[in-house]
């Protein structure tokens, strides 16, 4: 007789939101196999809609309050590209600091919080407050620095004010970034001692490959997360972002509250893992050298190796917002005048949240007030491919019996670090 499954997880534990895992099969034939998002929808783009240029970023911060810069950032972005807006150096890279601030702390909340129960055999981070309590006071002062990047930066750690379009609103002082300077110095080996502790237990993740399209932004020389256009694993082809809607082809999935996207396959993937399989040529010494401790190359198709590239990605970030705080040093910070002139114009913005690229198109009139927008999240990019994995996994994991089955799901869906609530923005309604 075949192998019987019959796992139900109605809310699956250790990530932002509700979903859950239905796998049936009986006598060894796949029955049922569903990742479902039953999540309340959000219609954050009707609320911009009537509202003034300048609530459009505190308005799209309160999407994700782990995100809420890269919210920030993309919408600022879209604002300035419908209205023409040149911004100044400083500003940019002001930002791309700001941004390092928000993939560390986010980053580093998943690997150490809600990652590492998995790989270290328990239910949550809790008990390992007793049995690993050196590992867990180093994880936990990693994510205060991305904290106090965001802090100093932004102006607080979640829902930024002082990043503004066409600059910012108030300019971090030179002693503040030397201070920051120097707990971004404190926090490499830090991240070195969190990378020590995931490879000693990352023969614990599951050997799963699956051929995936991924998709991240892609810049010439850099590492990016914050230029560039859109890039594929399966095309050489680049997209400009104003056209994010040929790459993301939104549809309506039955099991999901959120839509699901498909360009060149089925699905694709976005994320960290998206990232380093498109830019991995360009990571920085620690960087680099931490994928190489990992044996991770930039052809992995294991999602269960998002985990080891988000470890490789906060290397990376620590090492450029250095770059960047000595840059803004060396320059010095000057006062700079933020004026907007409002005008009609249709934007359109990317930036490469920690989960993975992020779109969002505003329409204005000539009054500067939001008629149209469009937001296209990480996460409901992933949710498809978390199917397409889920389909593949458990008929080829099946005979290891339902308990291994059952985690190695969980698993799979936390690799992804989904913010299930932020990809809710669909609603079928059926008139009775």
């Amino acid at each position: 007789m075949g192998q019987t499954l019959n796992i139900d997880v109605h809310h699956i534990t250790r990530v932002e939101g509700h979903g859950n895992i239905v796998a049936r099969a009986r006598d060894g034939k796949v029955q049922k196999v569903e990742w479902q998002a039953p999540e309340a929808p959000r219609f954050f783009e009707a609320m911009v809609r009537g509202r003034r240029w300048d609530e459009i970023q505190p308005i799209v911060s309160r999407i994700c309050g782990i995100c809420s810069v890269s919210h920030s950032l993309v919408a600022i972005k879209a604002l300035e590209n419908a209205m023409g807006i040149e911004v100044s150096e400083q500003t940019d890279k002001l930002r791309l600091l700001l941004d390092c601030g928000e993939q560390l702390e986010s980053h580093v909340l998943h690997v150490g919080y809600l990652v590492a129960p998995d790989l270290l055999g328990v239910k949550s981070v809790i008990p390992l407050v007793a049995s690993h309590p050196s590992e867990v006071k180093t994880i936990v002062a990693a994510h205060r620095v991305g904290n106090a990047i965001m802090e100093v930066i932004g102006g607080r750690m979640t829902h930024p004010v002082s990043a503004v379009p066409g600059g910012f609103a108030r300019l971090p002082t030179e002693q503040q970034l030397r201070d920051l300077k120097k707990q971004i110095e404190e926090t490499v080996p830090r991240l070195e001692a969190i990378a020590g502790v995931v490879l000693s237990v990352a023969g614990k993740l599951p050997a799963f490959d699956r051929p995936t399209e991924y998709i991240a932004l892609v810049e010439p020389k850099t590492y990016t997360f914050y230029h560039g256009k859109i890039g594929s694993t399966d095309t050489r082809e680049l997209v400009d972002v104003h056209n994010f809607e040929s790459v993301a082809n939104e549809y309506v999935s039955p099991q999901s509250t959120a839509k699901w996207t498909k360009w060149h396959r089925d699905s694709y993937a976005v994320g960290a893992l998206a990232r380093f399989n498109l830019n991995a040529a360009h990571l920085r010494p620690l960087a680099a050298q931490t994928a190489k401790t990992f044996g991770l190359k930039p052809d992995c198709c294991n999602p269960y190796m998002n985990s080891v590239a988000q470890v490789v990605e906060s290397a990376q970030v620590v090492e450029h917002a250095l770059q960047l705080i000595d840059e803004l040093l060396t320059r010095g910070i000057k006062p700079e005048p933020v004026k907007v002139t409002p005008k009609a114009g249709n934007g359109a913005a990317a930036v490469e949240a920690p989960r993975g690229i992020l779109f969002h198109r505003y329409v204005f009139d000539k009054a500067g007030i939001c008629e149209r927008a469009n937001i296209c999240i990480p996460t409901g990019q992933n949710h498809a491919n978390i199917q397409k994995d889920f389909e593949a996994l458990v008929p080829a994991m099946m005979d290891r019996g339902q308990d291994y089955v059952r985690q190695a799901l969980e698993m799979l869906v936390r690799s992804y670090d989904p913010c299930i609530s932020c990809s809710t923005h669909y609603l079928d309604v059926q008139f009775v």
